[in-house]
């Protein structure tokens, strides 16, 4: 029982900045502009929540430096929106240049490139867990209940119609990338607030998981709640199979991804169905 409560736990812990970067990657998908830069946000916003922390102690003031912070990088890459560049490329620069800037102003600050200790972990995922379900029954009311929603929509699936009606798709577009910006700072706050250190690259592809989990929840909000579940309690049991089972660690690590793959064949038959 004490087993299955701490994989419960766990799968909790790792769900959380995976679930706040597929909502926000969400509004991008549905507007039919994929964010493949929540990478990077997670990274800049765990980056700048822990120096913020660093020096004053204060959790809220380093959530809502972290939610800035990932917003500068979001309206960087709307820019490439506006301009009409290529999304994938922008959102391939934004992980790297977040990844290797966080580097350059840890050495500056901290003088170092390592790992960045501030504290002791805050014990915050109750309340990472209450803003989360808030957001995401705010996404769905905003998604399918509002003007707003039903163009944004539009943007994917309809976009002739918008501009016929002298709508311009790119703005809600650019307004949906920096909602996703919104969201990653947010969970990128909590991937350091929660054990109180940065560590470089400490995303670990979770930004890269929840553009899967976005698909995988058929993009949906309760879908996309869902899926991060699934994905989470997956990696947790993974870690602690590791632990009783006297296989190679590389297939076990394998475990959340093989689940996910499964699931989203089950999902494509349904759908199909």
């Amino acid at each position: 029982m004490e087993t299955a409560l701490s994989v419960l736990k766990s799968s909790i812990t790792i769900m959380i900045p995976i679930f706040f970067a597929s909502a926000g990657g969400l509004f991008p998908a549905l507007a039919g502009t994929l964010n493949i830069a929540l990478e990077g946000l997670l990274l800049a916003g765990a980056f700048s929540s822990l120096t913020v922390f660093y020096f004053t102690g204060n959790a809220i003031v380093s959530i809502f430096c972290a939610i800035f912070a990932s917003l500068l990088l979001s309206a960087l890459l709307s820019l490439g929106i506006k301009l009409r560049s290529n999304i994938f490329i922008c959102g391939l620069a934004i992980n790297l240049f977040s990844g290797g800037i966080c580097i350059i102003l840890s050495d500056k600050i901290f003088s170092t490139k390592g790992v960045v200790a501030a504290a002791a972990g805050t014990d915050l995922l109750i309340w990472y867990i209450i803003l989360g379900l808030l957001l995401l029954l705010i996404s769905w009311l905003v998604i399918y209940r509002t003007p707003f929603g039903y163009r944004l929509r539009a943007c994917d699936k309809n976009k002739k119609a918008l501009i016929s009606l002298g709508i311009n798709p790119v703005k809600y577009q650019i307004t949906a990338i920096l909602i996703s910006g919104f969201f990653c700072g947010i969970g990128g706050s909590f991937l350091s607030l929660n054990i109180g250190a940065f560590v470089p690259g400490m995303s670990a592809g979770k930004g890269w998981i929840a553009l899967a989990v976005i698909f995988l929840g058929i993009k949906k909000p309760f879908g996309i709640l869902i899926a991060s579940f699934i994905f989470a309690l997956a990696e947790s049991f993974s870690n602690y199979a590791q632990g009783f089972w006297n296989i190679p660690a590389d297939f076990i690590l394998a475990i959340p991804f093989v689940c996910s793959l499964v699931v989203m064949v089950l999902v494509s038959f349904v759908k199909k169905g």
